[in-house]
């Protein structure tokens, strides 16, 4: 059995591409039966956040398993395969393992050390398992993955200060039109990513904050939380004239602000500039609206190309979490080879009890004149010599668990004892 990753992420594909692979929350559960359904795959992890769509497999053919993985991106994106691809990752192993544990830790992620990602992996994890797709295997690989990115941002200051997306958002924004003090700001959407600007905007007490979503429910609870207004959906129009920035994040594939509904709503401004950040996948502006005149559009590109100018910042703490990362590479291998014995040492035992319960049956009436504290004796004496009888195999199998000797010592047990 292999473990893989395939995927794609901000590394390797424009927006554009990315945006037709993202999966939205409500559909994770889809995509995991889709998957679990190929023949190829005998448990999965799907991970789909902004930055990234990865697919955590285990399977026996390597190959077979990447075909089927490709087709389920082609058919989820419409694309073709050669389309896709040129923009297609995939990793077997150790080395998928490496990744998912710098993904865990944020070194993946368009803002380095950014904490929303382990959150993201918690998720895709439970709802695989939640759906019966995550089993034994990739149960352990996603523990270890959680506890590396724990140990990274407790360890190292991989995560000081900007940790997510929302933040470096904020951040950008404030680079770009000089301050946010005074200033009105419109946020569109109030999931996590919504949460996450408006917290960030807390911390500068003049700014006007203002919330909508298409669940009103959210938005206001999010509003009273943080000290922002509350306004619902069908008043958008009247408050994108009346504000100085906008924040979207809600990534429902359909635009939330068009050429044409911008178009009008400029013409209602008086020639005061917008400034519009589209952090959503797939994008809730359409591009085009950045063309329009005193409309400044930034999208998750920008937002990546802006945040890269702080990596120099937190090279040194990239170093210290690697070392982090190897340590546990090594830690979860030690630990799946030791789990891979478990299955025949465990059938040893059953046949070697079950052969001791039959011989014990089959002298039952020779053995029908023992007193209570006399077959007592009978079964620690029998149980201790299967023990004894079985201590040295089993030692030799988790010794040897993972290496072609134990490969051996494997095979050589199943054949002699007729295990399968």
């Amino acid at each position: 059995m292999s473990v893989v990753v395939i995927g794609i992420n901000h590394r390797t594909s424009p927006l554009e591409v990315l945006e037709k692979v993202a999966i939205n929350p409500s559909a994770i559960t889809k995509a995991l039966h889709s998957l679990s359904s190929r023949d190829n795959i005998r448990e999965v992890v799907v991970l789909s956040t902004c930055n990234r769509t990865e697919v955590y497999a285990v399977t026996e053919k390597f190959h077979a398993a990447y075909a089927d993985i490709s087709d389920f991106f082609c058919e989820l994106g419409g694309l073709v395969p050669d389309e896709l691809a040129q923009h297609l990752y995939s990793q077997h192993d150790e080395a998928a393992i490496s990744h998912l544990f710098e993904v865990a830790c944020g070194l993946d992620s368009a803002v380095i050390g950014e904490n929303e990602i382990l959150g993201q992996v918690r998720d895709a994890w439970t709802t695989a398992q939640d759906e019966g797709a995550s089993r034994s295997t990739l149960n352990l690989l996603f523990r270890h993955a959680l506890e590396t990115g724990k140990r990274a941002r407790t360890e190292t200051g991989i995560s000081r200060s900007t940790t997510s997306i929302s933040f470096a958002a904020v951040e950008m924004a404030r680079d770009l039109m000089g301050t946010l003090a005074n200033r009105k700001v419109l946020i569109i959407g109030a999931g996590e990513m919504g949460e996450g600007v408006a917290t960030a905007l807390a911390a500068n007490p003049t700014t006007e904050v203002t919330v909508i979503n298409r669940t009103a429910s959210r938005s206001e609870e999010l509003a009273v939380r943080l000290g922002a207004t509350m306004r619902p959906m069908e008043e958008l129009n009247d408050v994108l004239c009346d504000t100085d920035m906008v924040v979207t994040c809600i990534g429902s594939g359909a635009f939330i602000i068009d050429r044409e509904k911008a178009t009008e709503m400029m013409s209602s401004r008086a020639g005061r500039k917008l400034f519009v950040f589209d952090i959503a996948v797939p994008r809730d502006v359409e591009s085009s609206v950045g063309e329009l005149y005193d409309i400044e559009l930034r999208n998750l590109d920008d937002l990546r190309d802006w945040a890269r100018k702080g990596v120099k910042q937190r090279e040194g703490e990239v170093a210290k979490v690697r070392i982090i990362i190897s340590d546990e590479v090594e830690r979860y291998v030690v630990d799946s080879t030791a789990r891979q014995a478990a299955p025949l040492i465990a059938a040893m035992h059953e046949m070697s009890e079950e052969i001791r319960a039959s011989e014990l049956d089959r002298f039952a009436k020779k053995l029908i004149s023992l007193s209570d504290e006399q077959r007592e004796v009978v079964e620690a004496l029998t149980k201790g010599i299967t023990a004894k009888m079985l201590h040295q195999p089993v030692v030799r199998l988790k010794d040897g668990a993972g290496t072609p000797q134990g490969e051996r010592l494997a095979d050589a047990v199943r054949d002699l004892f007729d295990l399968r």
